[in-house]
């Protein structure tokens, strides 16, 4: 074992404790592999259930996953301690976060003043004005938004929807490769991962179509600007998906349209085309800020009844405070044309970065949104390759279950002229390992 770490323990609860806390402790990094089943059973004098029933335990709880022949591993983002993202080393260029550029976001101005309330909100949890405002934003793309109601995020509010509709143990199907904290999130619920490969349309129908035949109870998927691979739906894909899930009238369609005021193309929903079960989450993080924690959900009546549900049980509301904030901007014309000027520079920057990758003869996905996946044979090679000419990418293996190796760019802040440099900067990397791509 890699790590060194002795996994101890004489039943199953105890060597689940005893895993949990290397991995809490940090012993036991993301991604450490752990002992098989029958070498861990032997080294504790313990039978093969012993240690099943513990990694069950441990996978139910979202600490460790198994993958087929890759074996059980500690999850990348364990749901026990405390990880931050890898700290970006000094004088690098960082492209691997996904984040907007800061000179498109608008500055954050919370009421001035705010009355005290007797009580809670619990009676009264949305503000008729935000309510109204978000209706506009789904109706203007052709969205149902008869039932509104609102969530902290875009992960919050998937999670709670995942968490009253299945059971654990229940198949998800998700895009692959996808974001990397829904990756994280679905089996932090105890829910069962089935991949679905996606390309620059979405989802591929006879992906999806074995996903739910396998039993898939939900369907997690982006419309546009899908992170990491930055496809989108088009209308001949639309029509592809809504024939498969016409089939499978029980099964909860969850659309993340994370990026609908900047992915740069137009919305072709599969929650406008009649499915009985579905429901579409908006967050205005990439847009208006990241720390506006404010999400629109439109869904059946059926799925905001229990989404609410829960959330009365939890915490209740979404801050009165925030709802106003949220208000202000998606109100103010200024922050709209503002939101209006960075869609067409991330346009344009992702292009950018496209066209110059392309005149090296590199192959590069990015449809829309603010991202750019670059398949490649070895994604340490060329992360650390770019790293010595000052450039940060991301792996591409965080966002990814079974798809094939690539790294993903943040175009975001990449003007025509970096833009340049970096994909000089690329085949350059992908020249040095020429021995390791094969020529």
């Amino acid at each position: 074992m890699a790590t060194q770490y002795a996994v101890t323990g004489t039943t199953a609860r105890e060597i689940a404790a005893s895993v949990e806390q290397g991995v809490t402790e940090g012993t036991l990094g993301p991604g450490a592999a752990l002992p098989p089943v029958r070498r861990l059973a032997d080294e504790l004098g313990v039978s093969p259930g012993t240690v099943a029933t513990a990694y069950k335990e441990l996978r139910r709880r979202g600490i460790v996953v198994t993958r087929g022949r890759g074996g059980t591993t500690v999850a990348h983002a364990p749901v026990v301690g405390s990880r931050r993202p890898p700290k970006v080393p000094a004088g690098i260029r960082d492209l691997a976060g996904g984040h907007p550029d800061p000179a498109f976001l608008p500055v954050l101005t919370p009421p001035a003043g705010i009355a005290p309330v007797h009580g809670s909100h619990r009676g009264n949890p949305r503000l008729p004005a935000l309510e109204e405002l978000s209706r506009a934003w789904f109706a203007r793309d052709g969205v149902p938004h008869e039932q509104v109601t609102f969530a902290h995020g875009a992960l919050d509010c998937i999670a709670r929807l995942l968490s009253v509709e299945l059971t654990p143990g229940d198949p998800v199907a998700v895009e692959d490769p996808g974001f990397h904290h829904l990756l994280d999130l679905v089996p932090a619920l105890g829910l069962r991962m089935l991949p679905v490969a996606v390309d620059d349309e979405g989802m591929r129908p006879q992906e999806l179509d074995r996903a739910l035949r396998a039993g898939a109870r939900a369907v997690l998927c982006s419309p546009r600007a899908q992170s990491p691979r930055g496809g989108r739906f088009t209308a001949a894909r639309r029509a592809e998906l809504l024939a498969v899930l016409g089939a499978f009238p029980e099964v909860l369609v969850v659309e993340d349209d994370h990026n609908a005021d900047i992915s740069g193309v137009p919305l072709h929903s599969l929650v406008t085309g009649g499915l009985p079960r579905w429901a579409q989450v908006r967050t205005a993080s990439k847009h208006l800020g990241i720390d506006l924690r404010w999400a629109a959900l439109t869904c059946d009546a059926t799925t905001r009844a229990r989404h609410d549900g829960r959330m009365l049980l939890t915490s209740g509301w979404v801050s009165h405070v925030l709802q106003e904030t949220a208000a202000r901007l998606l109100a103010d014309p200024a922050t709209q044309a503002l939101v209006a000027r960075g869609q067409e520079a991330y346009t344009r920057r992702r292009t950018a970065l496209l066209d110059a990758l392309g005149r090296h003869g590199i192959t590069a996905y990015g449809a829309s949104g603010l991202n750019v996946w670059v398949p490649v044979r070895d994604e340490s090679a060329v992360v650390n390759g770019l790293r010595t000419h000052g450039w940060w990418v991301a792996a591409g293996t965080r966002f990814r279950i079974a798809a094939p190796p690539a790294v993903r760019i943040t175009s975001a802040t990449l003007e025509e002229a970096d833009a340049r440099r970096l994909a000089a900067d690329f085949a350059s990397v992908l020249g040095e390992g020429e021995a390791t791509y094969g020529g």
